[in-house]
């Protein structure tokens, strides 16, 4: 699969999310219908019928070796999450969470079945996309520097959307910097089980402690 179709394709994915949140102020379901399509079911018609692969074969699902760094780094990233937030939470503007919770329509009632979704659904799906379809087959394409710095920064630039209104501006580009470094983190670990499990375990573990600091924010 050539990069440049792989670049294009997905720049345009993560335009779509961001006007739809942004611009068109869709709820949280209508987005998530779309992410899973662009995230998820194009990749899958790519690898079946232009790679002609199949997906476990693509993904490389069958190799699980050194995954224990996943869970290791997994369990890092957790506290140091915790530790930035009791950092930065004076920076946080609470009414703009509050305001994207409606706009989500998240109540106290849906609240875990959708930090349920954001830990294991969307967290698939994001580093499936982003490591698993973009980073792995950029790499594999010889385009190892390309793969790093693009999937990097799209995985970071995907976020903006989410916190755009809720952080002051050097607190955002902050962020976004950060985002950058984690997903060169994560490309980077992905190199040992060359697929994106290791990944996906450190995300899970980071989306956990993220939701407990949104309950605690918000509730």
């Amino acid at each position: 699969m050539k990069t440049r179709y792989i670049i294009m394709t997905s720049s345009i994915s993560i335009i779509i999310l961001f006007l739809l949140e942004q611009v068109f102020h869709s709820n949280y379901l209508g987005i998530t219908i779309i992410k899973i399509f662009l995230f998820f079911l194009i990749p899958l018609l790519v690898i079946k019928y232009i790679k002609k692969e199949a997906l476990r074969d693509a993904l490389r699902l069958d190799e699980k070796n050194n995954l224990r760094y996943g869970m290791l780094l997994g369990i890092v990233g957790f506290f140091l999450i915790f530790l930035i937030y009791f950092l930065v939470k004076n920076s946080i503007d609470v009414s703009k969470i509050n305001d994207t919770m409606e706009q989500y329509r998240v109540t106290k009632t849906n609240f875990i079945l959708i930090a349920l979704y954001v830990i294991f659904v969307n967290s698939l799906l994001e580093e499936f996309y982003f490591r698993g379809f973009i980073f792995l087959n950029m790499y594999e394409n010889s385009h190892k520097k390309i793969a790093y710095v693009y999937s990097g920064m799209l995985f970071s630039l995907y976020h903006i959307a989410n916190f755009i209104t809720w952080f002051t501006v050097p607190l955002i580009l902050l962020t976004v910097f950060l985002l950058f470094i984690v997903g060169l983190f994560f490309n980077f670990v992905n190199t040992f089980s060359k697929n994106f499990l290791n990944s996906w375990i450190i995300h899970i573990l980071a989306d956990i402690s993220l939701m407990i600091i949104g309950y605690m924010i918000i509730f």
